[in-house]
This record gives C-alpha cells, sequence and structure tokens, in this order.
C-alpha cells in the first residue's frame, strides 16, 4: 500500500507545520525506516520536504512551497473519497476510507454529508481479485519477486516478474513488470493469472519505464473489419465501440468498420452476435468462421438414425 502511505504522509505534511518519523509511523501502522524510505521517495519525486534534528526538529515541507489546505473545498474532498472509496470496492476491506479518516484529520469541514461521485471498481472475480491484488501489492514493496501461472492464448506458463504497478485499464486489472522468463517489460492480466504468491527473493528496482496504456500500443490494430449487423444489436456497437464504427443501411442493417488486433479474438467476437452478425471482411476470418459453423453442425446435428 506504498503509494496510498505517500499520499497520506503528503496529506499530513501539507495539514501540518511539522511532524516527526515517530508519529507518522504510528500513524501509518509501518516502522520508522519504512517511513524514512517513504520520505525519500517522496523527495526524490520533487517534493521540497526537509528533516530537521534536535528537540525541535522534525519532518516538513520548506517554507514558500506548502499548499494553504483551504483550497482545498468541499467538491475537492468528494473526489478524493469517491476515489479511495473505489479502492475499497476491490480491497475487500476499509484500508482506504479509513486512510482517508487519518490524513482528513482537522479538515471535517471539507467533508458533507451529500455523495454525488460513486464509484465501484469491482468485478464478478471480487474474492479472488482482492488476494491477488494485496499479494502484488506487497512484492511491490517489500521488492519481492512474484511468481505465478499465467493463461494466454498460446498456452499456459510459470511465471517470475519483478512487480511495479498495479494498473486498471479497459475495465480490468493488470500488473506491469519486468518479466524474468521473457528480459523485457511486460502487462499481465489478472484474470489471466493463477497460484499468485510474493517469493522471499528481492530484487533491485530497475528504471522503470511507465506502461505506455495508449489503445495505438496495446491495441495496434492492422486487421481491417468490415461486417453486418442487425439493428437490434445497435446497442452493444456503441457500447463496445461507439456511434461513429457503424452506417444504418437502406434495409436497417448497420454497416461496421473498423481496425481489430487478433484475428481469433475477431472471429470469437463475431460469434457472440450469432445470426445477427455476417463479416464481409478479411477474407481470412469470413472463411475461418465458416469452418467453425460446419464444424459446430457436425457437433450438434440429430442422429438420422
Amino acid at each position: 500500500m506504498k503509494i496510498d502511505r505517500l499520499i497520506g504522509i503528503l496529506s499530513v505534511l501539507l495539514q501540518q507545520e511539522k511532524t516527526t518519523a515517530p508519529e507518522l509511523a504510528e500513524r501509518f501502522e509501518v516502522s520508522k525506516r519504512t517511513i524514512n524510505r517513504d520520505i525519500e521517495d517522496l523527495c526524490l519525486a520533487g517534493i521540497p520536504i526537509q528533516t530537521t534534528r534536535g528537540a525541535h526538529g522534525g519532518i516538513s515541507i520548506m517554507d514558500g512551497y506548502r499548499m494553504d489546505r483551504t483550497l482545498l473545498t468541499s467538491k475537492d474532498m468528494q473526489v478524493i473519497l469517491a476515489g479511495l472509496r473505489s479502492l475499497d470496492s476491490i480491497s475487500g476491506s476499509r484500508y482506504y476510507g479509513q486512510l482517508m479518516e487519518k490524513i482528513s484529520a482537522g479538515s471535517s469541514e471539507f467533508v458533507s454529508g451529500r455523495d454525488s461521485i460513486l464509484i465501484d471498481l469491482s468485478s464478478w472475480y471480487r474474492d479472488t481479485l482482492a488476494p491477488k491484488i494485496e499479494t502484488i501489492q506487497s512484492a511491490i514493496e517489500n521488492r519481492h519477486i512474484l511468481t505465478f501461472k499465467y493463461y494466454s492464448q498460446s498456452g499456459e506458463s510459470s511465471r517470475r516478474i519483478e512487480p511495479y504497478y498495479v494498473v486498471f485499464k479497459w475495465s480490468s486489472w493488470y500488473v506491469w513488470g519486468w518479466c524474468l522468463k521473457r528480459k523485457d517489460f511486460r502487462l499481465f492480466k489478472l484474470n489471466r493469472m493463477d497460484k499468485v504468491g510474493e517469493s522471499d527473493a528481492e530484487f533491485k528496482c530497475r528504471s522503470v519505464p511507465a506502461p505506455d496504456l495508449s489503445t495505438e500500443k496495446v491495441f495496434p490494430g492492422g486487421i481491417k473489419v468490415k461486417a453486418l449487423f442487425t439493428k437490434d444489436v445497435k446497442w452493444r456497437l456503441v457500447e463496445e465501440f461507439g456511434p461513429a464504427r457503424f452506417i444504418e443501411q437502406e434495409d436497417g442493417k448497420l454497416l461496421f468498420t473498423a481496425d481489430y488486433t487478433d484475428m481469433e479474438n475477431l472471429v470469437t467476437w463475431i460469434l457472440t452476435f450469432g445470426e445477427k452478425a455476417e463479416i464481409l471482411e478479411p477474407k481470412q476470418a469470413r472463411q475461418r468462421l465458416a469452418e467453425i459453423v460446419r464444424k459446430m453442425n457436425d457437433v450438434y446435428k440429430e442422429d438420422e438414425k
């Protein structure tokens, strides 16, 4: 939970002129050594923090850089609360809500009783997702190698990675890390991971590039798709691709065009529409669908005897 603690420490420093490492350690229930490392990380991130020794020493933000906490409005605090509650929805606990209570001490005038933003990041896999995220976050904070079995289209494999980020994108959760098998940074989808464990093996942090999560990078396209859909599935096309991806024809059918990344994923997606879709291009996808339909017919045809 390192990033959450860093946010909490920064909030405390913005609200108080000075604090101490023991006070922060007690507040966030970690060791003094951990707090000292957190302060070092905040300094590396460009936060002008100074520490002074002696009876009246402590940790503070340098004069001239402090933000007046009255700049935080009730609306600002509601957005912060909504974000923290959204993390509680997948953590399986009230950790983030309790964190907000800790860092908002003395700022209750900012928190109103009305919540206008509600965010729930949980999924059908909540019971298995929360423990995975907790294990991954622990491995990231402790700088321990993460081990797991991974299932992909090419098969299943055992992986060991140096984990750096937990990522929420495209309605799914991922972990970004250095794969010891591939010798490169990789993005792994949590729902495809099993037997996730934090090993005792430590790793030294690399110079980590932020994951490029742009649609163009992760879904580079390359397969030009043209297909016809019946009008009653318009809602799905709008939900998944937006209303600009199809044109309504005179007969009421929807002519859909888009770029797709993977041929098998394209075929699988078209199949979910059943008889309500007909792929026109590419020819390879049309042939593959015809082959699948023939095989399905062999499986489901009635016994003629």
